[in-house]
């Protein structure tokens, strides 16, 4: 056998300037890469790098051509577990490099085999959880009208970021505009532990699921202060990183959220979430701002979470990939008998 390799950086620009309490995007690079048998088979991943966790598309390029000679070298898409045990050798850091290797792996040895990538997996397409949509930071007037086309679309599992002084404004518009939505928060860091508290009080009255990431990952006994606290359930995210990590927060927090840019890999993000698991935790997948080349990799984890966030690419104004169909956010991984990951691009 053997396997040849490529990768290309992709500009996307997003439908809508998307707004965290950190700052705005309004585009976004990926880079996407393909790993290709010698019957011209080939697997799709994709990287979607974020400054935060110190990668950008410069430094995932920059790591990929070594990367991708462990791929060539051990020259079996099947070889999984020792690939990614020695992609972590050559490069420890950059996780999003190393996962779009991972992923368009994943996606090959399903082809090969002729299934969809849950079934490798021998999950339950059944049982994956409906996807949240993101409502970014904006003005208030804004934010009700994004949350209004968000439930004309048919969204009922809504996530709204928080971060400003005019939180609770922010959180009556979405109410007003989807009284009936399931309704989560994610404040990305930007409250004190004594804020979290106070601000869970009246979250919890507008029917508020969870707070993600209320604290500062850098004050972890602040997150144990708004854990212990808190009316409401907190989720661990910039605190959640790395397999090393769930220890960690088993008692700062109720969920852990996982993204695969942070952990660097499909097999990485099953161990953290069997690792949760066994530490009382409730597991939710999240996502950056990214193309179908790695989201819809991550849809087929999804029959092993209690919460699902994984709308990255529908913030996009035009993906240059399909993925799994996400209407009105749910997974249909039982809809497609598309082996792999079913990322394909359309042009």
């Amino acid at each position: 056998m053997t396997l040849s390799t490529e990768f290309e950086r992709v500009t996307l620009e997003l439908d809508d300037a998307f707004t965290i309490s950190r700052g705005t995007t309004t585009e976004t690079e990926n880079v996407v890469v393909r790993i290709t048998d010698e019957g011209g088979m080939t697997g799709v991943g994709g990287a979607a790098p974020s400054p935060h966790y110190g990668e950008t598309a410069d430094t995932v390029a920059a790591v990929l051509p070594e990367l991708l000679d462990v791929v060539e070298e051990i020259d079996d898409p099947h070889g999984i577990h020792e690939i990614e045990r020695r992609l972590r050798e050559v490069v420890c850091d950059n996780p999003a490099a190393r996962c779009a290797v991972s992923i368009a792996l994943h996606d090959l040895a399903a082809k090969r085999l002729g299934v969809p990538l849950y079934r490798l997996w021998g999950l339950d397409p059944d049982a994956a959880p409906t996807s949240s949509y993101t409502i970014g930071l904006d003005t208030v007037d804004r934010v009700r009208e994004k949350t209004e086309r968000a439930v004309e679309t048919g969204y009922d599992v809504l996530k709204l970021k928080l971060g400003t002084d005019r939180d609770r404004e922010l959180v009556e518009a979405v109410r007003e505009a989807a009284p009936d939505a399931r309704l989560r928060i994610d404040a990305n860091e930007a409250w004190t532990p004594r804020e979290t508290v106070a601000k869970s009080s009246w979250l919890a009255e507008y029917g508020v699921e969870f707070i993600e990431q209320p604290v500062s990952a850098e004050n972890p006994e602040g997150l144990r202060f708004a854990y212990e606290r808190s009316e409401l359930p907190i989720a661990a995210d910039e605190s959640c990183v790395t397999l090393s990590d769930i220890p960690k927060i088993a008692d700062r927090a109720d969920i852990a959220n996982l993204k695969l840019m942070k952990c660097g890999g499909l097999e990485e993000a099953r161990r953290m979430i069997a690792t949760a698991r066994a530490h009382g935790l409730e597991v939710m997948l999240g996502c950056m701002v990214e193309s179908n080349a790695s989201i819809a990799a991550g849809c087929h984890l999804a029959p092993l979470l209690d919460y699902a966030d994984l709308d990255g690419s529908l913030l996009l104004a035009e993906d240059p990939y399909a993925g799994i169909d996400l209407p009105e956010g749910e997974i249909r991984l039982g809809d497609t008998d598309r082996a792999g990951t079913g990322a394909r691009r359309l042009d």
